[in-house]
């Protein structure tokens, strides 16, 4: 492959994991293989590692590792079906660890031709399978003003939302955007101020490739599913690059660590109350986040944005 791609926060992963030998983990997003390679190399000879990924290039790059390695087995998917490859697969239950690094790679954002980078100009079409589904090109030139704004606003954190919106919505009556450069220079020129830390366009590029990917419900699924298929004790491990993932991961972490509510109206014990709750939760306590430490800040700085968050399984019965 000719981009690069150097995987995040590998060493903390791994250890999160605390890969067995002879255990059956799923790396839910294979990217370009660095993680599945290292869980791999701590595999034994009865080990398993299963993943996922809808990327066509992706894919054609774990089909050659596959083709070697008989104990690794790729299905093209979106990791938000998850729960229903492990059935397919068998392993249901059984896993002893779920991998999800969510986001895009550095050979996507390297890739002029897939059209996620305003620093690269090409194609606006920020796909993760850019062979099925609209294209960021076909948003941006088809939403209402009032989504456009909407998208910005809830998956960019963007305070000129309205501003951009109705910039689009202009320029595109002359004439319909289809490169990244073209977009990017219209929101540089309409947010006011300079650049100053990061490009102007940064925010709107991340809501559009959510929105495009349809990313955090894609994560919602995924998350769900993961806990669903994990064996007793077995680990869900979540890298995530941006706030409104890492919100997303954190909290329902906690919510599956924490089990139901109870309505304060049964007349139930504190005890009872307790024991209703906890029975009802599935994940145990939520380790620390981690953070890329200095020394791999160094070798690769899009590290810097990375959070890792992992928590186990309860080991009890799925059953009980």
């Amino acid at each position: 492959m000719p981009y690069e791609h150097v995987p995040v926060l590998l060493e903390p992963a791994l250890s999160a994991l605390d890969v067995k030998p002879d255990g059956i983990y799923v790396d839910g997003t294979f990217g370009r293989g660095g993680h599945s390679r290292a869980i791999l190399d701590r595999l034994g000879t009865h080990g398993r590692l299963y993943a996922l990924d809808c990327d066509p290039q992706a894919v054609a790059c774990a089909r050659e590792l596959e083709s070697v390695e008989r104990r690794f087995t790729l299905t093209r998917a979106r990791f938000s079906t998850l729960g229903e490859r492990c059935t397919e697969w068998g392993i249901a239950g059984k896993v002893d660890g779920v991998l999800l690094d969510i986001g895009v790679s550095s050979p996507q954002l390297d890739d002029p031709a897939r059209g996620f980078s305003f620093e690269h100009d090409g194609p606006l079409d920020m796909r993760m399978d850019f062979e099925n589904g609209m294209s960021a090109a076909e948003l941006v030139n088809s939403s209402p003003r009032n989504i456009l704004k909407q998208i910005f606003r809830d998956y960019g954190e963007e305070n000129f939302a309205g501003k951009v919106a109705s910039a689009i919505v202009r320029e595109r009556e002359r004439k319909p955007f289809t490169r990244t450069g073209e977009l990017a220079a219209l929101i540089e020129r309409t947010i006011p101020g300079r650049n100053v830390g990061k490009h102007k366009a940064t925010r709107c590029f991340q809501a559009l490739r959510i929105a495009v990917n349809g990313e955090l419900e894609e994560l919602q699924m995924a998350l769900k599913s993961a806990v669903e298929v994990l064996a007793p004790d077995g680990v869900l491990a979540v890298i995530s690059f941006h706030s409104l993932e890492d919100r997303l991961v954190k909290r329902f972490m906690q919510e599956q660590s924490a089990g139901e509510r109870v309505p304060a109206a049964l007349p139930l014990t504190f005890e009872q109350t307790e024991s209703l709750r906890l029975n009802s939760a599935t994940l145990g306590a939520v380790a620390a986040p981690v953070k890329a430490d200095e020394a791999e800040l160094t070798a690769n700085p899009r590290a810097r944005s990375a959070t890792l968050r992992s928590a186990r399984r309860l080991a009890r019965s799925l059953t009980s």
